[in-house]
């Protein structure tokens, strides 16, 4: 199947209506049809002004980068899009091309 990865980047401890960002956005997006998405918590990582944000042992949740991806039709990426811009957020987002399906036992 021919679709879309899309990806949002933010931090961990970033908050949207009183939610963890990237909850936010994975709650989002499960009410708008999209059968699946990711949160992944980076070791580190540093944004558009080069700030290095890492984790550190003593940090129980910290400012370290998380991605949360999608893949979806290119129509499911175009109507999540468009209901983020309504709601107002600020976020960098990349969209790439992607092929996905499932693997399937010989058989089954």
């Amino acid at each position: 199947m021919q679709g879309i990865h899309l990806r949002f980047y933010t931090y961990e401890n970033r908050r949207h209506g009183g939610t963890l960002l990237y909850e936010w956005l994975l709650e989002f997006a499960r009410q708008r049809g999209i059968h699946g998405g990711s949160a992944f918590r980076a070791i580190a990582g540093y944004g558009r002004h080069g700030r290095l944000h890492e984790q550190h042992f003593f940090e129980l949740a910290g400012d370290v980068p998380v991605l949360v991806e999608f893949l979806c039709t290119a129509a499911e990426a175009d109507a999540l899009l468009d209901a983020l811009r309504v709601e107002g957020l600020s976020l960098f987002h990349a969209r790439l091309p992607a092929e996905f399906g499932w693997l399937e036992p010989p058989g089954a």
